[in-house]
């Protein structure tokens, strides 16, 4: 809730249109063209390398958000897709959606109790990491490692 009104505010005060991206939208962003488990391949070894994650993170002592652009970026210049924290999506979580949904760009449930989740964070396993990785959290909930990514659709 609180990431979607920081939307609604932006938006209001620079007269374009930003929003939280679909969940579809968030992971195309974060393969940036890839099909494997992370954004630049399937090693582990070279995670640290690109997140922030409980083995270069919690594990060291530096429980907390690290200042984004430290790791390397994707394919597509986009920094801290994987870890350093979870990104709040637009759509509603449904369990087994993809299961039924649409092939392109699926939306999400049109209602539901919980929020999408993607990405993973400093406190979380190299697994809650992955592309494709999901999770789920009520839409007040706040918590040390949730964050959110703004997205402008604006057409000009």
């Amino acid at each position: 809730d609180d990431a979607v009104e920081f939307c609604r505010k932006l938006s209001v005060k620079e007269g374009e249109t930003y929003r939280l991206p679909t969940e579809a939208e968030w992971e195309y962003a974060c393969r940036a063209g890839s099909t494997t488990m992370y954004d630049f391949g399937d090693n582990l070894g070279t995670l640290k390398d690109h997140a922030w994650f409980e083995e270069n993170a919690r594990n060291v002592g530096e429980e907390y958000a690290h200042v984004v652009g430290q790791k390397r970026s994707n394919a597509w210049g986009l920094f801290d897709m994987h870890g350093n924290l979870w990104e709040w999506c637009s759509d509603w979580y449904g369990g087994d959606y993809y299961q039924s949904s649409p092939l392109v760009d699926p939306r999400g449930p049109s209602t539901g109790s919980y929020r999408v989740l993607r990405g993973g964070s400093w406190f979380n396993d190299a697994k809650r990491c992955r592309s494709a990785f999901r999770s789920e959290g009520r839409a007040g909930f706040r918590y040390f490692n949730l964050g959110f990514r703004v997205l402008c659709s604006s057409i000009k």
